[in-house]
């Protein structure tokens, strides 16, 4: 038996269990998510995704329902699709084609509340009373109910899904929010925490290339849980990668003693820290995190890089890479505002 799965244009993921000799089609309608199909032999490709992560086999695939580069790509057909690991697939349509349900609402207690600085904290849940794994890709989000109030925000999983369901959260603490206000001033151990999940589009696709990841803030949150998941299958990830983390101010910089732990469990793994405002105790560089890029970095232009911070940390980035000839590669991308 093996996890798919399956998201959507609207941000939604759905997982299945898919047996052994199944089509990934015949699964989701068996598990009442009904991915549109016509004609099931792999000639109308209604039922139509891209295959971003694992390995599996094509029975039949006609020429005129996937081209050959379509194929390259990871095109495929879930009524064609037979699975041979865990795998994602993605679907250009929304999820509200093929399912009527949402993400999950799961309730969970508040473990403990880490106030790394002034505008960083460190949440770890316990979400135990579920039944079974929840299940999410690494770097995609959960929305997060604000103790005692009627407000959601919004915050990617700064872990990988685990037996224990204990979940972290990396949090950007603002002067004044909802959320802020009650992690500095009232949140402790024993708070129940409502949260809806798996929610974005955000997630590490199957790797076959170097990776730059990029992380802004508590952008890194995202790319914490990539890397747990990447230490874990270290075999599954033999190619260079390379993390640029930029931050304010050196207070800001999160889980370096974890960041450290990643280059000792993936010997292709670096990793570099800047930081805009200079102190006396900082001895790295200074600036932004464009200022750490070099050339040799980009593997000539052809890389998988994910971007994750505040708006105009990602369009700096982005604004970098256009100025290179990085047409072979592909560019992944989240921004957050504050709230």
């Amino acid at each position: 038996m093996h996890k798919v799965a399956l998201s959507f244009s609207d941000g939604r993921t759905h997982f299945i269990e898919v047996a052994a000799n199944e089509t990934v089609l015949d699964a989701a309608l068996r598990q009442g998510i009904t991915i549109p199909v016509d004609c099931r032999e792999g000639v109308c490709a209604t039922c139509k995704g891209t295959c971003q992560s694992g390995n599996y086999d094509l029975e039949y695939v006609d020429e005129d329902a996937l081209s050959e580069a379509e194929l390259e790509r990871g095109g495929v057909l879930t009524c064609q699709m037979r699975v041979a690991s865990d795998c994602a697939v993605k679907f250009d349509f929304d999820s509200t084609l093929c399912t009527s349900a949402g993400p999950e609402e799961i309730e969970a207690i508040i473990k403990d509340v880490e106030i790394v600085s002034e505008s960083a904290a460190i949440v770890h849940i316990d979400a135990g009373s579920r039944a079974g794994q929840l299940s999410f890709l690494p770097g995609q989000y959960a929305h997060v109910q604000v103790p005692g109030t009627d407000e959601w925000r919004s915050y990617s999983f700064a872990c990988m899904p685990n037996d224990a369901n204990r979940l972290q959260f990396l949090i950007r603490l603002l002067p004044q929010g909802v959320m802020s206000d009650y992690l500095r001033d009232r949140a402790k151990p024993g708070d129940r925490m409502r949260l809806k999940a798996p929610l974005g589009a955000f997630y590490l696709h199957k790797i076959t290339r170097p990776l730059i990841l990029v992380a802004g803030g508590t952008g890194l949150a995202a790319f914490l849980g990539m890397l747990d998941e990447m230490a874990a299958n270290p075999a599954r990830c033999t190619e260079p990668v390379t993390l640029f983390y930029g931050v304010t101010q050196v207070v800001d910089l999160c889980e370096m003693a974890r960041i450290q732990g990643y280059a000792e469990k993936l010997p292709n793994f670096s990793y570099h820290s800047i930081v805009m405002r200079d102190a006396e105790r900082w001895k790295g560089p200074v600036g932004v995190v464009t200022d750490l890029f070099e050339d040799h970095h980009f593997n000539d232009g052809e890389v998988d890089a994910y971007l994750c911070g505040p708006p105009p940390m990602v369009d700096a980035v982005k604004g970098w890479l256009d100025q290179r000839q990085m047409d072979n590669s592909v560019v992944h991308y989240e921004k957050f505002s504050a709230s």
